[in-house]
């Protein structure tokens, strides 16, 4: 498939690195230095995917996530030399799609890429197409939009497509294994308690008569079923 990636990393060993391997398979790329830089380029480029670091200088990888975020729903990989959970669940939060510790290797990044982009141009094959509502509650995948009361709420991209897949799909249970499979696109390596904290975000922003709706099957994952209906 054709991508075109954008790599913000202050490190020129990151760029050479991923551009070796990004040349030898075929996958355009362009490189930005700070936060500032992959800003720019960002906003005057066609990309279909960022790799970004998250210490950078002048603005770091979290900042330049939640400004993108704020209008673009395109895959961003964040990249980061610190493990700790808290970076994690941030990167999440702010809207990442995924999150990659260095050191890495290049053929890993090149595998996620591969998957986010697979999910995204496939996605309508998977039934993320179209518009379901419950209520006041409407989720319209196409556009990337979560509304209540025909008012528009503001939600990440994965925070979009999980409760997609819940309300769409009333009353089956989901392990969190199979929610990363499905909206991640692929074999999720990492912590499934990150499904748990994209549920804690998304009952937050939903009103009180359907943040109940969002049931925990303890042990087992999540469904979406009103008892009272």
């Amino acid at each position: 498939m054709d991508i075109h990636v954008l790599i913000c990393d202050d490190d020129p060993i990151v760029h050479e690195a991923l551009s070796v391997y990004f040349d030898k398979y075929g996958i355009m790329h362009e490189s930005a230095f700070n936060g500032q830089e992959c800003l720019n380029k960002y906003q005057q480029g066609d990309f279909d995917i960022i790799v970004l670091d998250i210490m950078m200088p002048h603005i770091d990888g979290m900042e330049v996530c939640r400004r993108i975020r704020i209008d673009s729903t395109i895959p961003i990989i964040l990249l980061t030399a610190k493990s700790e959970e808290v970076d994690r669940l941030l990167g999440f939060d702010l809207g990442a799609d995924d999150y990659i510790s260095k050191p890495f290797s290049s053929m890993e990044v090149i595998a996620r890429i591969k998957a986010i982009m697979n999910r995204v141009r496939n996605s309508t094959n998977k039934g993320f197409s179209g518009k379901v509502s419950f209520k006041q509650l409407s989720v319209d995948i196409t556009r990337y939009s979560i509304l209540i009361d025909d008012q528009p709420t503001h939600a990440t991209p994965k925070e979009v497509e999980v409760l997609y897949l819940l309300l769409s799909n009333p009353k089956i249970v989901y392990t969190r294994e199979q929610i990363m499979n499905i909206i991640w696109g692929y074999e999720y390596s990492g912590d499934s308690r990150t499904v748990d904290t994209h549920i804690k975000r998304i009952r937050a922003k939903l009103p009180i008569n359907i943040q109940k709706c969002i049931q925990t099957i303890y042990g087992v994952g999540y469904k979406f079923e009103c008892n009272d209906e």
